[in-house]
């Protein structure tokens, strides 16, 4: 497949398939099993699609700082911090 159209590379072009197979899954699992409010650690009411919008944004952040403390280490570090952190906010968010 060529993704020279619009300079992809792989990497970007795996993100964004990643990213529109969750956003399906969101939307199968809420028809499956409807939506409802809970008030976890952070006392605010909070659906699924609430803890993935502060998951994905979670994750941009720890990789922006692990860029910005790390340097040249590879983000295979930041990536497992960031399933950590959104394992956590779905768990206790």
């Amino acid at each position: 497949m060529d993704l020279s159209w619009m300079a992809w590379t792989w990497p970007s072009a795996l993100f964004f398939g990643l990213f529109l197979a969750v956003l399906l899954a969101m939307t199968l699992l809420a028809l499956w099993r409807p939506e409802t409010e809970r008030i976890g650690i952070l006392r605010l009411p909070t659906t699924r699609g609430d803890r993935l919008f502060l998951t994905l944004l979670g994750a941009a952040f720890i990789h922006l700082g692990w860029l910005a403390l790390a340097g040249e280490a590879p983000l295979w570090g930041a990536s497992l911090l960031s399933l950590l952190y959104g394992a956590a906010m779905f768990r206790w968010a």
